[in-house]
């Protein structure tokens, strides 16, 4: 039997020590909760960002538009930030989710956006798409409820063109040492009691501080974009350091 390398043997060390980072639920159960919540979705977006989230999409969607005719917006939800896109400049958009209520949602929604944004049900690790066939690519607030960060982003990383950008908005773990308590108490106690009484799912908003709370900072979603064969990576952080806007391309 060969005896391995020091380079394989590092390479096995690095895979043992690096497990899957991914959502702390199952897929079933986060598909099943989005699906829960559909009809208080918006809403409740408004609410927890005090209407902030308006102006990160409109941040991401004229990122987005300036790479070129083509975008895959990526769990797309009920469809807002695929209709920025489009509004900002954007030929052509098309809206992915694997909640077929949220997509269901967002093509009620479509009708007064015109014909040129598109909607499918679509698992974000197996998109059925062709190699380089957009000119950049978006998730807002999605990834962290994927269940591989590694894998959304390559696969990101293979649908988009040369000199194609990603660009990912994500809430990040605030643990800034005078703003922090106040903030988890609001996100972790506040938020699920609202989100249960406008919603009727206490459940899915007790959800998302956890979902938070586990995902990778910043810079480390930043490093995790370079391994997925991202350059110029950067991001900024908004928000009072609360949510994050990265972004990469893809090597020309």
């Amino acid at each position: 039997m060969t005896e391995p390398t020091r380079e394989q043997e590092s390479t096995t060390a690095k895979d043992q020590s690096s497990p899957k980072r991914g959502a702390i639920q199952s897929g079933d159960k986060v598909r099943q909760m989005f699906d829960r919540i559909v009809p208080r979705y918006d809403l409740m977006n408004r609410v927890m960002t005090g209407g902030r989230d308006v102006a990160w999409r409109n941040i991401v969607a004229r990122q987005a538009a300036s790479r070129g005719d083509d975008v895959l917006d990526i769990a797309t939800g009920t469809g807002d930030l695929a209709f920025a896109i489009r509004q900002a400049g954007a030929a052509r958009v098309t809206g992915t989710d694997f909640s077929g209520e949220m997509i269901d949602a967002a093509k009620r929604k479509a009708p007064k956006h015109g014909p040129d944004v598109t909607f499918a049900i679509a698992d974000a690790l197996n998109l059925p798409f062709d190699d380089g066939s957009f000119d950049a690519c978006t998730v807002a607030f999605g990834l962290r409820n994927m269940v591989d960060y590694d894998a959304a982003l390559r696969e990101m990383f293979r649908v988009l063109r040369p000199d194609g950008m990603a660009i990912v908005l994500e809430m990040t773990p605030f643990r800034r040492p005078i703003l922090g308590p106040p903030f988890r108490l609001y996100f972790e106690k506040v938020v699920p009691l609202v989100g249960g009484v406008l919603s009727g799912d206490i459940t899915a908003y007790r959800y998302l501080p956890s979902s938070v709370e586990s995902f990778p900072p910043a810079h480390e979603l930043a490093e995790m974009m370079q391994d997925a064969g991202f350059d110029d990576v950067t991001y900024q952080l908004l928000g009072f350091g609360t949510v994050a806007i990265h972004s990469g391309v893809h090597p020309a």
